[in-house]
């Protein structure tokens, strides 16, 4: 068995590729399943071996692929707490966060070839379970929207004002109202751990949705 640090092989950006592949993925089935747009936009793929709903908007795909450009590197340098996708009402109050906790190991340990494959895997029950997270979830009220939050450790907070990975769109602090809901529901859906990363995902649901 070999043990590497995270700088070997560029342990981070390994890790940030299958995240960042896994979070579009993820994002888009979460759209579809929660029917913040229309299931008409949404075209059927294959992921991780099992079918989900991508997609065809080209403004809105763009805005997730810009989204996770910028996430990118803070999971590359492990700075990254919380991926959320927070569904709001019309009066932009959350109904529903997706939060997606995420951690790595200081350490690699890698026992065999077979570790991506485990990891994807691992990916495919995450999949698997956000497709049927409608039965645990209570209905949304019509009109609602999205945003794409991220929760940073502090040091890395304070650096990304200065850096800027695409132009014309800039990380802003998040609304109060968007990050809090008042005494949510937890639904936790799946958890993950493997040599590569830990991740767990749950929903906070609005008690009172209307």
């Amino acid at each position: 068995m070999t043990t590497l640090t995270r700088q070997d092989l560029n342990f981070g950006q390994v890790v940030a590729d299958i995240l960042c592949e896994f979070l579009e993925v993820a994002i888009h089935l979460i759209l579809y399943v929660r029917e913040v747009y229309p299931s008409g936009i949404f075209q059927k793929r294959k992921k991780y071996n099992v079918p989900v709903q991508m997609s065809c908007h080209p403004e809105l795909n763009q805005y997730i692929q810009d989204t996770l450009h910028c996430v990118k590197p803070l999971i590359e340098k492990n700075d990254a707490e919380k991926v959320v996708v927070v569904i709001m009402d019309k009066e932009h109050h959350p109904v529903e966060r997706f939060v997606f906790e995420i951690s790595q190991p200081p350490l690699l340990s890698i026992s065999s070839d077979t570790l991506l494959s485990h990891v994807e895997q691992l990916l495919r029950a995450f999949i698997l379970k956000i497709s049927v997270c409608d039965a645990v979830l209570n209905n949304n009220p019509p009109g609602c929207s999205f945003a794409v939050l991220v929760h940073t450790r502090d040091a890395a907070t304070r650096n990304m004002e200065k850096v800027q990975v695409i132009k014309d769109f800039p990380w802003i602090v998040a609304d109060e109202q968007e990050v809090h809901m008042q005494e949510p529901r937890l639904i936790p859906l799946k958890t993950m751990t493997s040599d590569l990363v830990k991740m767990q995902l749950y929903v906070e649901e609005r008690a009172q949705k209307t």
